[in-house]
């Protein structure tokens, strides 16, 4: 059978719920308390919740007018007291009925004979003068009258008695200070014997039987109730069920509850909910297997009732497992989430153009979302929302506030957005690139303003008077609808008050209902929300339907707040069972029984939302938002694929770290799947921003390595990678802080985190995750690191995250346990390598133990090692198997350090190459193992480079350079220096293995030196001022040798290559790789003076200048090398500004959307360019004369040469018009690319002379090469010395970028 909410009256009278307490005549004027409030005896009647809130509007509303807030009182007091003075009867009536019979009559007797028949009279006319019974009151009889009369079967003056003794009782309670004007005994003192009564009447029953249990008299009893309790109004109503005989049910157990209810309202509504900020609790999951079998038991005979497990701290030891199983890309989902109408204002910004639908959202942030690795986004905020809250918003201060985002109207894509079009157009560009989109979908409540509300008001919680008798509601209709009006409560607008209800008047029919907003029980009301009556099976069935007309569009569905649908929250929060409530103020009034309740809703609406959609929509991702530890059983019991895990966020931001390692531990001991179905973040709507909470420092991207390579869902907020600070309220239309995209925060990300995020395959399942402690030196578990492995077919990850500030040291070696589940035990790489594995198999469900070789798959045997890479700093590691098995993984971690390990390859040591490795590098990274083992096997050719090139070498190279002062004409080299050359050639010897001949390499070095020798003193005593403009060494002071010193460094070293080139064959720039001589050369640079450290880019720089092409060879300027080239090809120039070295070492950068590079930079690298293609010119001029150039003279002679001076004047008028170009360009990029073919085309057409006879010269073999002379223009000829020239050196054509021929 099921059960509507009409069967449940709002405002009815409960079984015993009438409460009676003590109201002064006074008093009752005062309040202007009506007499159908009384009892026949005078006692004020309380009949239910509702008439307490009004007697207590009433009595502060008056003292507000007489001296302000601070003595008013509450629904709750109001009901206790008459609750107390009710239950002092019953205990009156039982002790008189059961155990002591005629004692209120023997104690009138008794007190007539103490006191005096008179006195006792004159206090109880007193009595009745102060308290008047209605008749009296009435003026239908007299005190005497009364006092002789008889109420039902009692005699008044007995009845006047027992009256007496409970307001001598209310008046020593200090727990009711606050209303003692109601009931103060102090006018029955004045001129009466009251005291003397009171007194007697405790001696009176002193000598009677005693109070069960107590074992003293029965007014002593309660009076020690009270006192013991002296401000605990509920202890005291508990103390009273001990005067209830053992055996039998104490009848108002329920009253007691319910009136603890109240009195939990009353302070939700005088001191306000939390704000939610508190650290998640840790889930226990304490499970007794015996228990849990004893419950089953129960619960299959019919001895237990399902909904007694609604309570989810035991529901989970009596229900099987229901997990829902993921579709294939539901395990690798990363979520980015994005407030929509805060977003196209930005992109608005960003882009200077309206972006304001969803089809204008450019392609371009699209592909960034895509490029990092981005799958899902979460657009918040797309649905029609409900105009009243957008008006009670603007009401309120905020003129441009929108309405928020879980305040609808309904389900139909906003369109102020675009609608329907703009969305489709936005979910095919995102599917295109493999984005899904994802969408809210809020189950709870509807916009205070929506098409139900218009529509089916019945689907909403009400009742049919404000359950607060101050609640007022004057203010403006919200509605636009005409027939239907709709009123927030007036003080909201002056933020006196958040009323629980707003008022629905229905114009159609009159009808006037106050409906209640949305609430969790944590806060304030959602003013602009209704609340859905989810106890009507036809709701429930509405509301499944709209779920899945909103997966009908997205595949992702966040339910927002999807806790409070529990039947135990639903319940809690709505229809509490007594005892249970307080959570929403006056929903105590509506309290079911548990059994009630789940007649109502026999099953949990998730489970049956699930069930659904899995046989119905299984492709969609239902995502809950629940906390309060409901985590477990929303993935587990009630089905859904992910939930949020808040406890992520919270304790990683505070530093509990024991308290995060025992929730994973808790998690994976009792069903490890729940841990693969957290939502982890660093921010969500509700709270600050993950800049606001983390920094933008290590710990913010160490806890966004967590969330990227812990199993579970990862979702990034909105503004989080850009270093935004704004918490973007659910009603914003823009970001009202002028923040900017912080660069490097963004290239942060690029380079550590979203490669994590490619790989959330290998993170995101629990199959082979394991969790291990992390060992200090002295054997104490560090619980500030987090330290896990997990593993997917063959590749396995290692991570270490210290999220604490200090460093720390130790080791891991052993997991944690973890269940093991039927299906883990399943597939191929069970049994990887069993005789490897020391761990002992456990049975299924039993916790499992692994080593981490085990976890690792790492075999322990000899001669096995491993590799693998870290991917944030991106060293590469070796370790051995033997050590991996013996002493785990130990490692140092700085302050919010991390590290993740992945690539883990198996290499067996063949020839002991690995294990020397590995003992070379002692646990430490390298940036290429591969180039390691190759620095291991050059070490001697290193060595011998490196005591080569020391001072007195260096200086012995200058002075055959000529680039000393006291340089002299030498002809051998010194003894010292062709021992230490020869030791080089014979270390790359041996390396090669291959001879050489030393003094023929020598030789040759000798003749290098020479044609540096004379070209730096042809440029030093040029006429060509020109010439010494770029040449390197000009920039040089008398006292620096940086540049002298790379120049001849440079010298040797392409002279060593040459040699080795001709032995083997091999190309210069590879052999110069091959051998790593950057390494050795470097570091006998550095040892030459701190200066050289300033040279380090520009030492860089001679490899990449070596290995282009020359600048200078373009077709009609000059071309040393005889090149004929097509207009097609690119200039070598543009070619070499391309580079991203070059780039780096010209400091190019971006700002406003335009390149820019350094002013120095430029020249300086112009500098080099210049010096070194002269140089190469200036040896294949040499070259080519061959033995006619026998010494330094014949090469000074040459390089007078009018052919040699021309050709260098050009170089130089080519290096100063690029200068200029740069100056003109103001040093930015694209406008100097673009003006380089301009600069060589003003060059090519500068006509020279004599022509004539250049002409003549150059006239048969230009003829004879036809493709060069089409592109000469016949009216204008080229000089003819550069004619010739390009005849001359045409043979050049093959020779190596060094400038030596083959």
């Amino acid at each position: 059978m099921i059960f509507r909410l009409p069967e449940i009256h709002p405002g009815r009278e409960l079984d015993r719920s009438v409460r009676y307490f003590h109201i002064a005549k006074e008093v009752r004027l005062k309040y202007g308390f009506e007499e159908e409030l009384f009892s026949q005896t005078g006692i004020l009647i309380v009949a239910n919740f509702a008439a307490a809130r009004r007697l207590t509007a009433r009595i502060n509303r008056v003292r507000t007018e007489e001296s302000g807030t601070d003595k008013l009182v509450t629904p709750g007091q109001i009901n206790a007291l008459g609750l107390l003075h009710e239950l002092i009867h019953l205990v009156f009536r039982n002790y008189e009925q059961v155990q002591n019979p005629g004692v209120f009559s023997r104690s009138v007797q008794y007190l007539q004979e103490v006191i005096g028949d008179d006195d006792l009279g004159k206090v109880m006319k007193k009595y009745i003068e102060v308290f008047p019974p209605l008749p009296v009151l009435r003026g239908e009889q007299t005190a005497d009258q009364y006092l002789t009369g008889v109420t039902g079967d009692k005699r008044n003056v007995e009845i006047i008695v027992e009256e007496l003794i409970i307001l001598h009782l209310e008046n020593i309670n200090p727990a009711f200070d606050s209303l003692k004007e109601m009931f103060n005994s102090e006018p029955l003192e004045e001129g009466t014997k009251y005291r003397q009564l009171i007194k007697e009447a405790k001696s009176f029953f002193q000598k009677e039987e005693p109070a069960a249990f107590f074992g003293i008299s029965l007014l002593d009893a309660l009076e020690s109730v009270i006192l013991a309790n002296p401000y605990q109004i509920v202890e005291q109503l508990k103390s009273l069920r001990a005067f209830w005989p053992p055996g039998l049910e104490f009848p108002f157990d329920e009253m007691i509850l319910l009136g603890m209810d109240l009195l939990k309202e009353d302070a939700r509504l005088f001191l306000g909910g939390g704000d939610g900020k508190g650290t998640p609790p840790v889930p226990k999951y304490e499970f007794d297997k015996e228990y849990a079998a004893k419950l089953k038991e129960s619960l299959s005979k019919g001895g237990a009732r399902q909904f007694d497990f609604d309570d989810v701290e035991l529901s989970f030891m009596v229900e099987e497992e229901r997990f829902t199983e993921d579709v294939h890309w539901m395990p690798n989902v990363v979520m980015i989430a994005k407030n929509t109408l805060v977003w196209l204002d930005q992109l608005s910004r960003k882009y200077s153009r309206k972006i304001d639908t969803l089809d204008k959202i450019p392609d371009e942030e699209l592909d960034n979302l895509q490029r990092w690795n981005f799958n899902s986004l979460w657009l918040i905020g797309v649905w029609e929302r409900s105009t009243a809250s957008s008006k009670i918003k603007q009401f309120c201060g905020n003129p441009e506030a929108a309405s928020s985002a879980y305040s609808l109207f309904d389900y139909d894509i906003a369109w102020e957005l675009g609608g329907e079009k703009a969305y489709e157009n936005l979910r095919d560009r995102c599917a295109a690139r493999g984005i899904r989109l994802a969408s809210d979908m809020v189950p709870n409540h509807t916009g205070i303003f929506s098409r139900w509300i218009i529509e089916h008001p019945e689907y909403f919680i009400q009742a049919s008077e404000p359950p607060y008798p101050n609640y007022t509601f004057t203010g403006p209709n919200l509605s636009d609808h005409p027939d239907i009006e709709l009123r927030i409560e007036d003080r909201y607008y002056t933020r006196e008050d958040a009323a629980v209800v707003f008022q629905h008047i229905d114009r159609r029919t009159g009808k006037i209902r106050y409906i209640y907003h949305g609430n969790d029980g944590t806060n304030m009301p959602w003013n602009d929300t209704a609340q859905l009556n989810l106890l009507d099976p036809v709701v429930r069935e509405e509301l499944i339907n709209t779920i899945k007309k909103v997966a009908s569009k997205f595949s992702i569905i966040r339910f927002d707040a999807a806790m409070i649908l529990s039947k135990k929250h639903y319940q809690r929060l709505w229809f509490p069972a007594p005892g249970q409530g307080g959570a929403i103020p006056s929903r105590s009034d509506y309290a079911i029984s548990k059994q009630t309740f789940h007649k109502m809703m026999p099953k949990e609406f998730w489970r049956d939302v699930v069930d659904r959609f899995n046989e119905d929509m299984p492709n969609t991702l239902l995502l809950a938002e629940a906390f309060w530890l409901m985590e477990g059983y929303f993935v587990r019991s009630l089905g859904m694929h992910r939930v949020y895990n808040s406890a992520f966020m919270h304790m990683f931001m505070k530093e509990e770290n024991d308290k995060y390692r025992t929730l994973i531990k808790n998690t994976i001991e009792f069903d490890p799947e729940i841990l693969k179905r957290y939502v982890n973040f660093m921010s969500n709507p509700d709270e600050e921003t993950a800049i606001n909470q983390f920094g933008k420092g290590d710990k913010y991207f160490g806890i966004c390595v967590m969330m990227a390579t812990l199993p579970g869902l990862p979702m990034f907020a909105h503004g989080q990678i850009e270093g935004f600070t704004e918490k973007y309220g659910m009603e914003y239309r823009r970001a009202y802080y002028d923040e900017h995209v912080d660069p490097h925060l963004v290239e942060r990300h690029a380079k550590e985190i979203f490669p994590l995020l490619k790989k959330r395959y290998l993170f995101s399942q629990v199959k082979n995750f394991e969790l291990f402690d992390f060992h200090d030196g002295y054997r104490h578990v560090n619980e500030n690191v987090i330290a896990f492995t997990n593993r997917v077919g063959d590749e396995k990850a290692l991570v270490f995250y210290n999220n604490s500030f200090f460093r720390i040291s130790g080791m891991i070696k052993n997991s944690s346990g973890k269940r093991m589940k039927p299906q883990y035990s399943s597939g191929s790489d069970d049994n990887w390598e069993a005789s490897n594995v020391e761990d002992q198999k456990v049975s299924q469900n039993e916790l499992e133990f692994k080593s981490l070789s085990t976890a690792l798959q790492i075999k322990p045997q000899d001669g096995f090692f491993y590799t693998f890479k870290d991917m944030i700093s991106g060293l590469e590691f070796i370790r051995s198997g033997v050590e991996f098995f013996n002493d785990g993984f130990g490692i140092t971690l700085n302050g919010y350090e991390y590290h993740v390990y992945v690539g883990f390859k198996e290499v067996y040591d063949i020839d002991g190459s690995y294990s020397r490795l590995n003992h070379y590098l002692h646990g430490q990274g390298t940036p290429s193992l591969a180039l390691t083992i190759l620095e291991l096997n050059l070490i001697d050719v290193h060595r011998a480079v490196m005591d080569f090139f020391s001072k007195d070498i260096l200086l012995e190279l200058k002075r055959h350079a000529g680039l000393v002062p006291d340089s002299i004409h030498v002809g051998e080299f010194s003894t010292p220096f062709t021992m230490r050359f020869t030791s080089v050639l014979n270390r790359i010897s041996e390396y090669k293995r291959v001879p050489f001949k030393a003094n023929e390499v020598m030789n040759q070095l000798i003749k290098d030196l020479q044609i540096l020798r004379g070209y730096s003193s042809y440029i030093d005593h040029s006429d060509e001022q020109s010439l010494g403009k770029y040449w390197l060494l000009s920039r040089q002071g008398t006292e620096d040798h940086v540049y002298t010193d790379i120049l001849v460094l440079y010298t040797v070293v392409k002279r060593l290559l040459i040699a080795i080139e001709s032995a083997t064959g091999e190309d210069p720039f590879s052999l110069y790789d091959s051998l790593l001589l950057e390494k050795p050369l470097w570091q006998a640079i550095i040892r030459l003076g701190d200066k050289y450290h300033e040279a380090k880019y520009e030492f860089d720089l001679l490899r990449i200048l070596e290995s282009t092409d020359n600048i200078y060879s373009r077709r009609g300027i000059f071309n040393p090398e005889g090149k004929a080239e097509t207009e097609a090809l690119p200039f070598p120039t543009i070619s070499l500004l391309e580079k991203n070295e070059v780039r780096l070492f010209l400091g190019v950068n971006e700002y406003q959307g335009v390149k820019y590079f350094s002013k120095e930079q430029f020249v300086q690298l112009m500098t080099w360019v210049y010096t070194l293609n002269g140089l190469r010119y200036a040896e294949r001029m040499v070259r080519k004369g061959g033995d006619k150039i026998k010494d330094q003279a014949g090469i000074f002679k040459l390089f007078r040469s009018k052919e040699f001076t021309q050709a260098t004047a050009t170089m130089a008028k080519y290096t100063d018009g690029l200068i200029n170009l740069a100056i003109h360009s103001g040093y930015r990029l694209e406008p100097f690319l673009v003006a380089i073919p301009k600069l060589h085309e003003s060059l090519w057409i500068q006509p020279t002379s004599p022509a004539k006879p250049a002409k003549k010269v150059a006239k048969p073999k230009v003829t004879a090469k036809k493709p060069a002379a089409k592109k000469v223009k016949e009216k204008k000829a080229p000089e003819p010395q550069k004619e010739a020239l390009k005849t001359s050196t045409a043979k050049l054509k093959k020779s190596t970028k060094t400038g030596r021929k083959k």
